[in-house]
């Protein structure tokens, strides 16, 4: 790397920080502005409010990054080429017989790395914090309860509910669970005070501990029960690991499956939503599996956005820096409406495929952005 690299990289890295926290500082304080009585209360009650702020506001600086990352690498770009061109120091480059594409190589090489970071901040770390990203202080210290959305395990034909789910600590309150498959004894409701989620180990699969049962009556004196060949229903009459009162349900439904917050569900994993989708026990909609496909083809549509903004900045026309914001804006609002389009398609599950609605906006960008970035290197 070439000492022009190098202050051509720099200035584009310092560009980019510079829009990315002018943004967020405006979102942060707004925010904050808003949401004054409930931050400086939790300040109060945890004793340090720089805390809250970092605890409310940490997260939701990585969000913002993950939504504004390519957009704001795209204008950092344009700003970078204008600041060259006024300072007379672009064409002083070019005069030495180097091509456009070879000067702007290393941001073309920093924007992928920034889309790579975006990607790791997606899957690694937004994950760990999605019960703080619903923009409320006073949630952020809170216990975790919200309310439990009904579901069905397909598996064991039965109805998962309750009054409410601690999802810090996967323990549901009050769980009412209808039984529609056929248990001898049990009746059509399992009613227990509380159902903490255990993962598998050498005593049973995974599934729910239901403390404290109150409906059936009779449970220490019932048998174990299940469909087929598969014990579903636990009870201490058959293992003595339980104690009085206790009944353990087998079931793949993991409480983040019973969540009504759907900002959990957008923040999960990759990992997440494929156990999700490959999960036999639950109805998975079309929406699901267009937001797995999404995310899988979410890196190359982002550095694909930076190849189509190439010819806006690299071209021997000298154009002002607001023709090329203007420009790059369209472009921008040109590809989110591609990916609007193929995300609405591919929902519903009628015009398009799940997995082809997903794919629709990378085979359409693809071929465009390699053509441009081919005439970069040209110019």
């Amino acid at each position: 790397m070439t000492k022009i690299d190098r202050y051509i990289l720099v200035l584009f890295l310092r560009t980019a920080l510079i829009c990315f926290c002018s943004i967020a500082g405006i979102f942060v304080v707004f925010h904050a502005f808003s949401h004054m009585e409930d931050l400086l209360r939790q300040g109060q009650q945890q004793g340090n409010l720089v805390t809250v702020f970092m605890r409310c506001y940490g997260p939701y600086v990585l969000l913002l990054f993950d939504m504004t990352g390519a957009i704001i690498t795209l204008m950092a770009f344009l700003f970078t080429v204008g600041w060259l061109r006024r300072t007379g120091e672009l064409t002083a480059i070019l005069s030495a017989g180097i091509s456009h594409g070879r000067i702007f190589q290393p941001i073309i090489y920093a924007s992928l790395a920034i889309i790579l970071v975006q990607l790791a901040n997606r899957e690694l770390v937004l994950p760990n914090y999605r019960d703080s990203l619903s923009f409320k202080a006073k949630k952020v210290f809170a216990d975790g309860e919200e309310p439990v959305s009904l579901k069905k395990d397909y598996m064991n034909q039965v109805y998962l509910d309750g009054e409410g789910i601690d999802v810090k600590i996967n323990l549901i309150h009050r769980p009412s669970f209808r039984l529609d498959g056929d248990y001898p004894g049990f009746g059509e409701l399992l009613v227990a005070d509380t159902a903490q989620w255990l993962e598998a180990d050498a005593k049973h699969d995974a599934g729910y501990l239901l403390n404290d049962v109150e409906f059936p009556v009779s449970i220490d004196e019932l048998g174990s029960v299940g469909l087929e060949d598969r014990v579903i229903l636990l009870t201490p009459k058959d293992f003595s690991w339980l104690k009085k009162g206790q009944c353990f349900f087998t079931t793949t439904v993991h409480p983040e499956l019973l969540r009504t917050n759907k900002e959990a569900k957008s923040r999960a994993s990759l990992a997440d939503l494929i156990s999700r989708m490959r999960n036999p026990a639950i109805f998975n909609p079309p929406s699901l599996e267009v937001m797995l496909h999404e995310r899988m083809v979410r890196v190359p549509l982002d550095f694909g956005l930076i190849l189509l903004g190439l010819p806006i900045v690299i071209n021997r026309h000298g154009r002002a820096l607001f023709f090329m914001v203007g420009a790059a804006m369209f472009t921008v609002l040109g590809f989110f409406v591609v990916k609007t389009i193929g995300t609405t398609l591919g929902s519903n599950g009628i015009w398009l495929s799940p997995s082809m609605a997903a794919w629709l906006p990378l085979i359409i960008v693809a071929p465009i952005a390699y053509v441009r970035y081919r005439e970069s290197q040209l110019v």
